[in-house]
């Protein structure tokens, strides 16, 4: 019996943020992959190592959590005034399925510095020393990213003095940008309200701020769902019971945001919305054996992605963290403290993260102009992948 042997995809694995993942150019996929559908999602799943039923993707790139299961493509950008074009894959750990309904933002901040190594930036953009500013086309949801990308002697300048909670070592700061980052076809609450009630059955009733900037998101107060905003890790995972409740209630969210017709859609759109909690801001040690004190920060919060607290913060989530933290009324800008604020820093189970954004009223709607923060990024390893040939 005779099987095929392996084939190899040139790929690169990079850290962005605090998440890594598995980076391609579109047209060095095979060609029945360079489009979407299953033959695609097949590959990607392979390459990270999914569906795993012992939840460890020991056969492949994936690092069995929801930060380290990912993958991305990019291509010259199709845009005008854009360098490239970015498509993010959240890949499912135990499932044979694959997310395209949002962005990364951690994983943002690698975008620029591959598309410059790999040829997907005009060299006229590339000053021999400085800053590269890379136009990014976010596809997965339609928007502009602008990714500031240090540059030394023409080449990515990844080392550097830079500190992010939630990644061990310092790198080179890459300042992001993401231009209006709700949804322009639609309210950025979806309900039109700052604050909703969202009705769990069996559960129960709850204060809510949806909305739609950076990813969907859904935020509560940490004590309304019996938590203290302080939890880590550690807290949180080990609870079955617990982590169920909260993705009940995030799909009876996802249902009120519009986003899904019947709560059954909730089990294949794990990547949206997230689901977060906020309180004031108080001490606790972080995950590193860091202290946060009250002074460090001015709200704490708490964000589960695909079904677990996560170990710091998305980067799409600080982004809806950032724009509601701006507008007066929502449960976020409470919890900072309310008032008009256009920066706030907030603590997450890994320490803390600075984050700035722009919002103006227009009649009777909210609009967000930008929301930016600082991230890290660098090649973890580059070459080729192998999978079994499934083509």
């Amino acid at each position: 019996m005779s099987f095929k042997p392996q084939i190899k995809i040139p790929a690169t694995y990079m850290r962005g943020g605090t998440s890594k993942g598995v980076f391609f150019k579109l047209d060095d996929l095979p060609q029945a992959a360079q489009k979407p559908g299953e033959i695609r999602d097949q590959i990607l799943l392979r390459v990270i190592g999914s569906p795993d039923p012992y939840a460890k993707q020991t056969d492949g790139m994936g690092g069995a959590t929801s930060s380290t299961s990912k993958t991305v493509i990019l291509s010259k950008s199709s845009k005008p005034d854009h360098d490239v074009d970015y498509l993010f894959g959240q890949v499912a750990i135990d499932k044979p399925f694959i997310d395209w309904s949002g962005n990364c933002g951690n994983l943002t901040a690698a975008v620029g510095a591959f598309a410059i190594s790999n040829g997907l930036v005009s060299g006229e953009r590339i000053p021999k020393n400085g800053v590269a500013v890379v136009r990014i086309w976010q596809a997965n949801i339609g928007k502009t990213i602008v990714a500031h990308i240090p540059i030394t002697n023409g080449e990515v300048q990844e080392t550097g003095d830079f500190e992010l909670d939630g990644v061990t070592f310092p790198a080179a700061e890459v300042v992001v940008e993401f231009l209006d980052p709700a949804d322009a076809n639609a309210d950025m609450f979806p309900s039109g309200n700052l604050v909703d009630t969202l009705e769990v059955p069996d559960i129960g009733s709850f204060d809510v701020t949806m909305i739609n900037a950076g990813i969907p998101t859904l935020f509560f107060r940490a004590q309304d769902l019996s938590f203290d905003g302080t939890e880590l890790q550690e807290a949180v995972n080990g609870d079955a019971q617990l982590l169920a409740r909260m993705e009940t209630i995030r799909a009876h969210g996802a249902l009120k945001m519009g986003l899904i017709s019947t709560l059954e859609e909730a089990k294949v759109r794990q990547h949206t919305p997230k689901i977060a909690f906020v309180s004031g801001p108080q001490q606790y040690l972080a995950s590193s054996g860091k202290a946060i004190t009250e002074q460090d920060i001015d709200l704490c919060v708490r964000a589960l992605s695909m079904g677990k607290l996560h170990h710091a913060m998305m980067g799409t989530a600080a982004v809806a963290i950032a724009t509601a933290g701006a507008i007066p009324g929502t449960l976020v800008n409470q919890a900072a403290g309310g008032g008009n604020r256009t920066q706030i820093t907030f603590g997450h189970p890994s320490g803390t993260l600075k984050v700035g954004a722009e919002a103006q009223l227009q009649g009777e709607r909210w609009l967000a102009k930008k929301a930016i923060m600082s991230r890290s990024a660098r090649v973890l390893m580059e070459g080729t992948v192998r999978i079994p040939d499934i083509l």
